[in-house]
């Protein structure tokens, strides 16, 4: 009996060539059932399972090439984003910005502290300067205050003095319609209480008697502007309490209804009896008591000639 060899697959040198040798393209065969019937029976040839692997070969090498670009792509991923390398270097540039950023803003900061000092530095001349003009104004306006307080009470004065010339001996002025003496000259002797008296009704009056709140204003207002040199001196007035100690009392033989006594007077220390008048600018307190035999200066006041 001559050997039949099935129909071989050879491969020249891998999956590039495949080589199958089969001259028939399908074989079947019959079988007979229980029946006795004739069944058909096909069954797969050699042939054609060489060409099944051969296409299950390429399917695999496609796969696995697949799979190899993948990986390659993946790991040129990594190797870019995910390398420690790289991302230390990336962190240093970073780090390196970052410096450079702060430093740009440290020497913004000290250039700005360096403006903000200069210009508090003008600030506090400008402030000193400020403080210096507004002390002047100040004192301005104090002067000016008093030199229109002066005005207006030398304006007051003016008729005092109109009316003195008509109603009045020369050195005497006209004031609450009475004709008073100030002894402002410096080269005026000062005198006891008695001798200014003495004074006074030797020029047809007596010492001045100040019994009601506008001759008393009045009189200090006078003496402020015109004793400039001398406000701490005294001048005698008509009030004593000679004849009963305590008991003050007016030339006119009236007595005291209203005093305008300095704090703590009177005070009678060694004998106080007269009274005298200071310039002061609350004339509530222009009144002190003292000893009669102190040398003063005084005021004297006498009826004027015909009003009419």
């Amino acid at each position: 009996m001559e050997r039949t060899e099935p129909p071989d697959c050879n491969f020249d040198g891998g999956f590039n060539t495949l080589i199958c040798q089969d001259d028939d393209e399908h074989s079947s065969s019959h079988q007979f059932n229980q029946d006795g019937q004739r069944v058909q029976m096909f069954r797969v040839t050699p042939g054609r399972r060489c060409r099944l692997a051969a296409v299950i070969l390429a399917l695999l090498a496609a796969l696995l090439l697949a799979v190899d670009v993948g990986l390659g792509i993946h790991y040129n991923k990594l190797t870019d984003t995910q390398n420690p390398l790289n991302e230390t270097e990336e962190i240093g540039k970073k780090l390196v910005q970052l410096q450079d950023k702060y430093k740009a803003a440290i020497k913004t900061i000290n250039d700005a502290k360096k403006q903000l000092d200069s210009e508090k530095s003008r600030q506090r001349e400008t402030n000193w300067e400020f403080e210096h003009q507004n002390k002047r104004n100040k004192e301005y306006e104090v002067q000016m205050e008093k030199l229109t307080k002066d005005v207006a009470t030398l304006k007051s004065h003016l008729p005092m003095i109109h009316g003195g010339c008509r109603h009045c001996p020369p050195e005497w002025i006209l004031m609450n319609s009475i004709c008073y003496y100030f002894p402002f000259s410096r080269e005026v002797a000062l005198k006891t209480w008695q001798k200014a008296r003495e004074f006074c009704q030797m020029h047809g009056g007596d010492l001045a008697i100040l019994n009601s709140k506008d001759k008393v204003n009045s009189t200090v207002n006078l003496l402020i502007i015109q004793d400039h040199s001398e406000h701490l001196m005294g001048f005698w007035i008509g009030l004593s309490d000679v004849e009963e100690e305590g008991t003050w009392k007016w030339l006119n033989g009236k007595l005291l209804s209203e005093g305008y006594w300095n704090d703590g007077e009177p005070n009678d220390i060694d004998g106080e009896d007269c009274v005298a008048v200071y310039a002061r600018e609350n004339f509530f307190k222009s009144w002190n008591d003292f000893r009669c035999a102190v040398p003063q200066k005084w005021i004297c006041e006498k009826a004027p000639t015909s009003m009419s």
